[in-house]
């Protein structure tokens, strides 16, 4: 499973791909006004950390405007993944820029419905919100798995991007289901590599190390 880091911050993204924990990146209208910062730049700079594509999100609401704006920040780099919501004019926009050959994130899933009309539409990525759909007592990890058995069904090479990760048990799950792709916040990556018997073993190999007195170098 890739893994994308859902964010701004280019320390934190800087740290995560040094590890070699990114895939590519995502963010949305949202993101990019907490850091306080020029959009395009924000974008450009997150871009030369990965390789990997960086979903920057369209906010206009009728397709031809989409598609311009899609254009436009295509240009911005290489790796930059146009990110449209899943409205009929989003999935429009998607058309044409795929058709194009630009790489298109359609976000905003909620519905099995919604996935199976951005991969005919030629998306790269569909984004369903799993911890949202969690906070109004629906199973987003279901969804997952619905449209996991229809893009099988058909063949469709859209990949599964699970987004709205809180846990990480929503990351164990969307791998489990097969989930192509999951996002998620920094910390939540971070936090993978925790495990209190792992800090209880080392503590205990590094006391026991330390009493033989002996140095590696």
């Amino acid at each position: 499973m890739k893994f994308f880091v859902d964010s701004a911050d280019l320390e934190a993204i800087s740290e995560l791909a040094d590890i070699g924990l990114v895939d590519g990146v995502t963010t949305n209208p949202s993101i990019i006004a907490k850091s306080g910062r020029n959009f395009k730049d924000v974008i450009k700079e997150i871009c030369a950390l990965t390789p990997g594509h960086v979903s920057a999100e369209v906010v206009a609401t009728q397709a031809e405007q989409m598609i311009e704006e899609g254009r436009h920040l295509r240009k911005i780099a290489e790796n930059v993944c146009v990110k449209l919501p899943l409205t009929l004019d989003g999935l429009k926009a998607c058309s044409t820029l795929s058709r194009e050959g630009t790489p298109t994130n359609v976000t905003l899933c909620f519905s099995a419905n919604q996935a199976l009309l951005a991969a005919k539409c030629g998306a790269s990525y569909i984004s369903p919100f799993i911890g949202r759909l969690d906070d109004i007592a629906l199973d987003g990890l279901e969804l997952i798995e619905d449209i996991r058995t229809i893009y099988d069904n058909y063949g469709f090479e859209t990949e599964i991007l699970a987004a709205s990760i809180r846990n990480v048990n929503h990351v164990k799950d969307c791998a489990l289901v097969g989930a192509d792709v999951m996002t998620a916040p920094p910390a939540v990556i971070k936090s993978l590599a925790s495990h209190v018997l792992t800090d209880k073993g080392l503590a205990a190999f590094l006391k026991d190390w330390e009493n033989t007195g002996q140095t590696i170098l």
